[in-house]
């Protein structure tokens, strides 16, 4: 495993299908265990980053025809736009998060094929959101070249995913599964760069909340990126640092930069 240390491998992406198999059962059995106790006293918090970064591009567009939230269990990030979304679909492979409704809006669920292939026609979604599911799959070029041929031309596709490694994964981390690991910029790069698409926009962000929220966050009602201001400052400040963005964060001055990325990607006419 130690190969994958390497800069220009990501771990899982070249697995076999048993391995695929293997990291699905694992990751979807942990995924679980670990949101159960938190279930309860779940508050979707990013509600702010995904305006301010994602659907703020987007508001010029009267009405999303037909809408696949990829990995978006109860569908909370559709809230604020569910009132332009005629249809949504779900991929979702837990039914602990199943919803049957989102803002008056009945979403359909489908379980993911384990191989990656998206069971959706060509050209089939002028609205495609996949925030923080990317990191928990293994052959995630395969699923980037699902989405972007689920897409219709013409229409957007909302990425938000960290892009550090998340420490080193041969070892048990508390609050994280087994497998997950951020994903690089320049696989990002790379993968996009195969297809007929415009990033239209790629903002560095989360340079710091975990710290920010320790030494606040005990007065604060809710997560510290739930709020406008602290958004717009780590945005201001994620730009500044990006440059300082390592896969491996091997020292305490490696953390000050941006842990996160968020594309808004259009899909081109053929």
């Amino acid at each position: 495993m130690s190969n994958y240390f390497n800069k220009d491998r990501l771990y899982g992406d070249d697995f076999s299908l048993d391995e695929i198999e293997r990291w699905y059962k694992e990751e979807i059995e942990e995924y679980q265990d670990i949101n159960k106790e938190n279930a309860k006293i779940y508050t979707y918090a990013y509600h702010v980053v995904n305006k301010i970064y994602g659907f703020n591009k987007l508001k010029n567009i009267e009405s999303f025809e037909n809408v696949l939230g990829f990995g978006s269990a109860r569908g909370y990030e559709f809230e604020p736009i569910v009132e332009k979304i005629k249809k949504l679909t779900i991929i979702e492979p837990s039914d602990e998060f199943v919803t049957l409704n989102i803002g008056g809006l009945s979403p359909v669920y489908t379980k993911p094929n384990i191989n990656g292939d998206i069971s959706f026609q060509t050209d089939s979604f002028d609205l495609i959101t996949c925030f923080g599911t990317l990191h928990h799959i293994p052959n995630v070029s395969h699923v980037l070249q699902e989405l972007v041929r689920v897409l219709r031309p013409g229409g957007h596709m909302l990425i938000r995913e960290p892009i550090v490694s998340m420490g080193d994964w041969r070892k048990h981390r508390e609050g994280l599964t087994k497998n997950e690991r951020g994903i690089p910029v320049w696989f990002f790069n790379k993968e996009l760069n195969k297809y007929n698409v415009e990033i239209v926009s790629a903002n560095y962000c989360f340079t710091a909340p975990s710290f920010v929220q320790r030494i606040v966050g005990r007065f604060l009602k809710k997560p510290i990126f739930s709020y406008l201001v602290y958004v717009i400052f780590d945005k201001l400040v994620s730009f500044i640092l990006k440059g300082n963005t390592k896969y491996y964060r091997e020292k305490i001055v490696d953390k000050v930069a941006p842990s996160s990325i968020f594309y808004v990607i259009k899909k081109n006419a053929a």
